[in-house]
Order: structure tokens, then sequence, then C-alpha cells
């Protein structure tokens, strides 16, 4: 078993575990085609260590050869209209800021190619995605002729490339060699002039906020800004702008080349992150506990009470709240992408319907994963003629 016994990103040796949580599965965004499938999905140990030299988070239990991203993984978040907002504006803000007009781009983690899509019609911009799980099956996914994706990983075999841009969103968070990886990209980048912007979730959100459900397997590294900041400046990159986005549960990095540990803008104290960091964790697992107990309770009403609840989101925060809580309370995941529906949840078995299930389900409850999308939510059930109770994820723990 390859396990992480060292920091990923400045190699010290001094981590200190604070959480644990065992037998998580380790894809969330891989659905089933039955129950008796999920229920039977292959499963890992998180352990989750501190580095006190970087302020990286880790899973030292991590074994990447566990996992194989293919063309059976989903994640896409365009079909939400809040998402595809936040995506909108990023993309616009993009090609504004860095004169994307008429370049070549490359996205790393491309999914579907449609966050490149949009920066290509923009700026009419030329782009190729790589992801290995693109599957040109599911739909003409390669319809916009400036975008070209590719069912691979960009490695040192595509030198040929030439990026005016690179973008790369919720990757970093998966490699279990970032050093390595950001390497790679420097060296295929060579003297070329490129920005960069890559995007991670904040693991101060995750810690400061709760947000423990966006504890998974498949992220063995949980970045703050500072964490992210230094490993662009120890791999040759000259960090231009860093900061969190959408509601703060985002890190936005954008870089270019530099010299290697070339200091960012004057008014960045990573000593600042690591020092909150160290604070969060301090009590991140009495929070964690007092969460779960509180969630544990309202179940055990609603069983009493045999109240039927669905949990609307069945990405990364709907799937892990459902096996670590098993509530028997809830026997369908609600999600918006089509691609979803009739799947399995891994781990628990739930299905996964469309809201226009809800019309026939009538539930007595509906639980959102994640408050962002609560407006749209909202609408959709007003729109469905139903009125639930709506409970957010944002159980205070007094």
């Amino acid at each position: 078993m390859n396990q992480m016994k060292i920091c990923p990103a400045c190699k010290s040796t001094s981590g200190e575990s604070f959480f644990e949580v065992e037998g998580m599965p380790i894809f969330c965004n891989v659905l089933w085609p039955s129950a008796e499938a999920a229920i039977r999905c292959r499963r890992g140990d998180i352990k989750l260590v501190f580095c006190p030299s970087c302020g990286l988070v880790y899973n030292s239990a991590f074994d990447l050869t566990l996992l194989e991203y293919g063309q059976d993984y989903e994640n896409s978040l365009h079909f939400s209209p809040r998402f595809q907002e936040f995506a909108t504006s990023l993309a616009a803000d993009l090609v504004k800021k860095h004169d994307l007009h008429g370049k070549q781009l490359v996205e790393i983690g491309c999914g579907d190619g449609d966050f490149l899509s949009m920066l290509c019609e923009l700026g009419e911009n030329t782009g190729t995605g790589f992801d290995p799980s693109v599957n040109p099956t599911k739909e003409d996914l390669s319809a916009n002729q400036r975008v070209t994706l590719v069912p691979d990983y960009l490695d040192a075999r595509h030198k040929h490339l030439d990026a005016d841009f690179i973008a790369c969103r919720h990757v970093l968070e998966h490699v279990e060699r970032p050093v390595q990886f950001l390497n790679t990209i420097r060296e295929l980048i060579g003297e070329r002039a490129t920005t960069l912007y890559f995007e991670v979730p904040n693991l101060l959100f995750t810690l400061r906020d709760m947000a423990i459900w966006d504890i998974i397997y498949e992220h063995c590294l949980y970045f703050q800004p500072g964490a992210l900041v230094r490993l662009f400046a120890d791999s040759g990159f000259r960090v231009l702008e860093i900061h969190e986005t959408f509601e703060r549960q985002f890190i936005g990095i954008e870089a270019a080349v530099g010299a290697a540990k070339q200091s960012v803008f004057g008014d960045f104290d990573a000593d600042a992150h690591l020092a909150q960091t160290r604070d969060y964790i301090a009590t991140f697992v009495a929070g964690y506990r007092a969460k779960f107990d509180k969630w544990r309770k309202t179940f055990a009403e609603m069983e009493r009470q045999r109240k039927k609840a669905v949990v609307w989101g069945g990405g990364s925060k709907g799937v892990t709240f459902l096996n670590v809580l098993e509530p028997s309370a809830v026997k369908y995941l609600l999600d918006i992408n089509p691609r979803k529906h009739g799947k399995h949840v891994a781990g628990t078995g739930q299905q996964i319907v469309p809201p226009s299930f809800l019309i026939e389900h009538q539930p007595d409850v509906v639980i959102i994963m994640n408050r962002v999308y609560e407006g749209e939510i909202q609408q959709t059930l007003t729109d469905l003629a139903i009125s639930p109770q709506i409970i957010v994820d944002d159980l205070n723990v007094d």
C-alpha cells in the first residue's frame, strides 16, 4: 500500500494527525447502476495530517493505487444556474484581466469542456482540454469548433502544446504529488509567457464553517491560501493574485512564470494563514462531533415522527453526508444533473432522482447540502407546487 508518510508539498516529517474516518467510498462522483453494487463499492480510510511547516493538510492514508479516473466519473456542476453564473463571471474576468483574445488556452481537468468553451468564446481563443473522464458518448462535447477535448492526462508527452493561458480547477486537491505536477507544467511552459489560474476547495472554509462533508477520499490534499502560495512559489511561479471565491468555499490563484521561491505581492502573510489554520484545527474535532450528534438527533426525531426526507445535492457533500450519518429516513438523493438520474449513491445505495420526482414522492423534509444553491432550490420547489420543510446544512452547533 502506497501511503503518504511525509508532507507531499514541503517534505516535512513533523505532521500532526488530527482527524480520522474509516471506510469511506473512494469515489463520491462515480455512481452505480444498482443499490447492491453501490453498497459494495471500494472504500478507503481518511487520516488528516496538518503540516506545521507549510500549512498543508493531507490524508496520510491515501492510496493512489485504489483510484482510476475514467469515463464513469461525473462531477459536472454547470446544470446549476447559480454555479453557471459563477463560472461565467469568472471566465469573463479572466479573459479581461489577462487579455485572452486570440490566444492558445489549455485546461487541465476540463470535464465536459464547459468552462474552456466559455473562455474560448468570450475571447475568440482556441482551447485544448485534458481529462481522462472525457466521454464523447455523453453528447457531442466537441461541438464547439474552438475546443479540442483529449481523454487523457496532460504530461510530458504533450511538449508540442503552446499555451498562453492554463486553467486547472478542482484538480490539484486530487494530486498525490503536487510538486511533481506543477514542475511538469513549468517544464511544458518553458520560456513562454504563460499565465495560470488554479482553483481548489478552501480548507479554511471547511474548518471554520464546519463544512465537514467536504472531507472525501478523492481529496488527498487540502489547501489554505498560504500553503497554496508556497507551493506555487517553490515550483517556479510568481503568484499574481490569490483570493477566496464562491462565497469563500474556493480559493482561486493566478500565477505566471517567475523565479523559484519568488515572494508574492507585498501584503500577503503566509504565517498568519498558518496560525489561523492551526487555531481552527484545535477546535475542529469537537465541532465535527457536535454537528454529527445534532444531525443524528434530527434524524432520530424525523424517524420518530415517520417523516420522509430527501437530500438535495448528489455531489461529494451529499454522498459523504449519507455515508457518515446513514439516515434511514432518507431513501432518495436529488440532483438536477440528468446524467446522475437512476444511478445509486456509492456506499449507501440511495437512488438519485430528478426534482420532478418530488411531485410523486411528496417528502416532508428537503435537506439542502450547500446553502449557495438554496435560492434556486426554493424556486424549483415553488414551481413544483410543493412545500416541504427545508433544512439547510448549516445546523448550529451550540
